[in-house]
Parts: structure tokens; C-alpha cells; sequence
């Protein structure tokens, strides 16, 4: 009695499954469109004619960096969803040492830095670095998925590597990083819209997390301009980091927590800040207010 060769595709495609959730993951930072990629890859795999596919490993790793790349062209092209999931799983804790459980919840996820330095990059730049030097996808490879040469998209990935090693990369000691979001939360208190500036990048991506739904502002003119929603009334605030990132976060004075603020720092300047004021999400933080 032969096997159902339905059942052995089945089969290998579940031996795949993690590795090809690991790279939609590194290439998105979202569990949840990781989760639709590969569900979408099976569903593919399912229509095609299984006995055309000669390396089935590598058939599915190219059709799960393809539809992750029109995912991020599509986040591209409407930027509020691009951070809809960044901050789905909030680790906060005061600012310090983490705990063991509090480690392993950030070592769950893809670091926000990391992902603030992978945002930096083009679709096809991110896909490249991420297959290639994460994954060890060959150029060949990535470049059917690019739609580019080996050769072509080797420059992509080099290119890519210049950005991550070069400016765009998080820089400055955590003493520092603090100075910086001091220097802003002063300048916001103060409505020094030049100072404002002084400290925002160029760039600067605000997110705001509220009820019903992320709302994104790009840009430092833009964020300066509304600067004064940083200085809320709250009664209590206390520094924490958030998904390791520094931040602050606030409670009304009947103890109700207020808002979560994240900045990710560069160098001197804050290059993305993500407010999250929706109180669903902060009250599944778990954090009190403190004495």
C-alpha cells in the first residue's frame, strides 16, 4: 500500500512550519501576520501541483518572503498598519533589571530596537538582510523573490548592512537616552517648539495606541506641533522600559493608569515614539501606581 502523497506534503510542510513562522517574524515583527503568511503558504502549496516542486523547503521559504515582502510594500503604502502589532505583547517594567519571567517575555519577541533599525529599510532591503544573514538563504534565492539578480541583490543586502551598521543604528548609553527624553519631555512641558525639534529626528514616527485604533504621525514638524498631549494631566509617573525600550508611564490620582510612552532613541535624537493610552491595554499591564 502506497502513502497518500497528500499526507507526506502535509507532513513536510509541518516539519517546515517554525522555521518559516521564524522568518515572516523577522521579516514583519508581528506574530500575527507571521501566523497569516504561513497559513497563506500552506494554502498555496494546497493548489499547486506538489510533483512540479523539486526542492519543497525552498519553494515554501521563496513563497513565504514573497508574501512577506507585499506585506510590507502594503504597510508602506498605508503606514498606520505598519505598527498595529509592534506593541501587541507590552512588556513593562520599572526602570532596572528585568526578572527571569520578564526576560523571557522579551526574548519572545523581536526587539523594538531591532525593529526600529529594520524600519529603516526599503521592503527589499529588509527581506534581503533578514533571509540572507539571518537565515542563510542564498542570493539566488532571494533575488527570485526580489525579482533581481544574485548579483543585484547582494548590493541590496550589503546596502542594507550599511544602514544597520552605519547612523541608523540605536547608539548612546541608557543615561543618555534618559537626557534625550528629558530634554524633550521639557521641551514639550515648556511648548518650545524649537527645542522640540532639536530633539526629534527628522523622521520621528509617533504612534498612538488608543481604543479605536493606531493612529501614526510622521515626521518632526508634525510631532512638535501636537507636543502638548505629552504633558497629560497625571498624578503619578515613574520611568520604566517598555519592551526595553525607555519610557514613562502615568496613573490618574485615583490610581487608574493614564498612558504608557516608549521612545526609541538614536544617538541624540528620538527617531520613534509609541504612546499607548488605550485602557484595555494598560490595565492587562498588571503595574500599580506607586506609593
Amino acid at each position: 500500500m502506497t502513502a497518500d502523497p497528500s499526507s507526506l506534503v502535509a507532513e513536510v510542510f509541518e516539519g517546515q512550519r517554525d522555521r518559516l513562522r521564524a522568518v515572516a517574524y523577522r521579516v514583519l515583527g508581528s506574530h500575527a501576520d507571521a501566523e497569516d503568511v504561513v497559513q497563506e503558504a500552506w494554502l498555496r502549496l494546497v493548489r499547486q501541483d506538489q510533483a512540479a516542486i523539486d526542492n519543497l523547503a525552498g519553494w515554501l521559504t521563496t513563497v513565504v518572503g514573497r508574501l512577506s515582502l507585499d506585506l510590507l510594500r502594503s504597510r508602506r503604502a498605508h503606514p498606520e498598519t505598519a505598527y498595529e502589532h509592534e506593541f501587541a505583547n507590552l512588556v513593562v517594567t520599572p526602570d532596572g533589571e528585568p526578572t527571569p519571567e520578564e526576560r523571557v517575555a522579551l526574548a519572545d519577541s523581536v526587539g523594538v530596537a531591532l525593529l526600529v533599525v529594520l524600519d529603516s529599510l526599503t521592503p527589499g532591503e529588509r527581506v534581503a538582510l533578514v533571509l540572507h544573514d539571518m537565515f542563510g538563504v542564498s542570493f539566488q534565492e532571494i533575488g527570485q523573490i526580489l525579482g533581481k539578480s544574485a548579483d543585484a541583490t547582494k548590493m541590496t543586502a550589503s546596502r542594507a548592512r550599511r544602514k544597520v551598521r552605519g547612523t541608523d543604528r540605536p547608539t548612546g548609553s541608557g543615561r543618555e537616552h534618559r537626557e534625550v527624553i528629558q530634554a524633550f519631555s521639557d521641551a514639550a512641558l515648556g511648548g518650545d517648539f524649537e527645542g522640540l525639534l532639536r530633539v526629534l529626528d527628522p523622521n520621528v514616527k509617533l504612534t498612538v495606541d488608543t481604543p479605536g485604533g493606531v493612529v501614526v504621525t510622521l515626521g518632526a514638524t508634525k510631532v512638535a506641533a501636537g507636543a502638548r498631549m505629552f504633558s497629560g494631566k497625571a498624578a503619578r509617573v515613574v520611568a520604566v522600559r517598555v519592551n526595553d525600550l525607555p519610557g514613562h508611564m502615568s496613573w490618574r490620582t485615583d490610581g487608574t493608569p493614564l498612558s504608557v510612552i516608549a521612545f526609541g532613541v538614536h544617538g541624540d535624537r528620538i527617531a520613534r515614539i509609541h504612546i499607548v493610552i488605550d485602557p484595555a491595554k494598560l490595565t492587562a499591564i498588571g503595574l500599580s501606581a506607586p506609593a
